[in-house]
């Protein structure tokens, strides 16, 4: 019988090492600590359509700001998801119906989740306009015109909600069970449920912190993965209806057409994930969601499965993201566009071994 070699394992000592917050983040946010302070009107926003890591990160934040002093508001492009309106809860202030007055009497200016002022939709120009400080927390791929140039990015990060875990433990702020459950949605969905590839051992290590800090883990399930509308599901039967194969090249995609979500009375929050079912057919290297929007104008998701840089296949259209989840607003028909993307993937997935 072959010997083995016995390692000691000190698993207390590891979780330590594990949330330490590195040098460069912890220089990073101390640089950025000096905007917060007390007395001081911040607003916070994140992209259109925010999704568990936006919304989950805002509410952290701004129960963190809250704390050190700071009059905090949500300002964002887009209506606060029905999802995760439990993340709000009665101490967090939505002003997203303000809109661009509401960032203008702000004294300072917090954007998470983004690598693109483009991301902040109709909010942009009022941002680009802005003459008070501007930060920038954020884990995606580096665009050429960020938000601000005074940020927090690390793209090692799995979810802008660990950015913000590590900003809680540096000024030393209280995770408190409702920050906790803002960042633990935030980190549970940016990693499909620690399923994905950004599902680092850190990942895992601040979770356990923030279910040591009071999240019940099946809660969170319940709200998250299990309260979908009926309507999900009569609609994902008819994207599956739609599902096309290239196996030559693995390359999956389905769509869906114009008005069928408000058909089922669903809203875009509802179809959040419906871009993976194409992803899980075996050897699908390149995954493509169609939806098409109404006006000319089709939202392309793009998928992969760990080979194949979506990010970089994603710019060619105007788009991007990150690595193994991006995506694009490509104009034109359904037909078109879905035409020339599967054509391009092809060209773009066979240049690749």
């Amino acid at each position: 019988m072959a010997s083995r070699t016995r390692v000691s394992v000190e698993p207390a000592q590891r979780v330590v090492d594990l949330l330490t917050v590195s040098k460069e983040r912890r220089e990073a946010i101390e640089r950025l600590a000096r905007e917060f302070r007390a007395g001081r009107s911040v607003a916070i926003s994140t992209h259109i359509n925010a999704d568990g890591d936006g919304c989950g990160s805002e509410t952290a934040l701004a129960r963190i700001l809250a704390q050190k002093g700071m009059t905090v508001k949500i300002v964002n492009p887009t209506p606060w998801p029905d999802a995760y309106e439990f993340l709000l809860g009665t101490d967090v202030t939505d002003s997203t119906s303000e809109g661009s007055s509401a960032l203008r009497k702000a004294d300072l200016l917090v954007v998470l989740d983004i690598s693109d002022v483009k991301r902040l939709g109709n909010l942009a120009d009022t941002v680009r306009g802005l003459r008070i400080p501007k930060i920038v927390i954020d884990h995606h791929i580096p665009s050429d015109e960020p938000p601000s140039d005074d940020m927090l990015a690390d793209t090692t990060a799995c979810a802008t909600g660990e950015l913000i875990y590590d900003l809680a433990v540096t000024l030393k702020a209280e995770i408190t069970p409702e920050i906790a459950v803002g960042l633990y949605v935030a980190i549970l969905t940016d990693t499909g449920g620690f399923r994905f590839a950004n599902t680092s051992a850190r990942c895992l290590a601040v979770a356990s912190q923030l279910l040591a800090a009071g999240v019940e883990p099946e809660e969170m399930y319940r709200r998250l993965y299990a309260s979908h509308p009926v309507g999900r599901l009569h609609l994902l039967r008819d994207a599956l209806a739609t599902l096309e194969v290239d196996p030559a090249y693995g390359i999956s995609w389905i769509s869906v057409a114009a008005g069928a979500a408000e058909e089922y009375g669903l809203k875009s929050e509802d179809l959040e994930g419906l871009a993976e079912h194409p992803r899980s057919v075996g050897g699908t290297r390149l995954a493509i969601f169609f939806r098409d929007l109404g006006h000319g104008k089709i939202k392309v998701s793009f998928r992969s499965t760990g080979d194949v840089n979506v990010n970089d296949f994603a710019r060619q259209f105007g788009g991007g993201g990150h690595a193994r989840a991006s995506g694009a607003l490509i104009p034109g028909t359904i037909n078109e566009v879905r035409h020339t993307v599967v054509n391009a993937a092809r060209e773009f997935v066979g240049k690749r071994p």
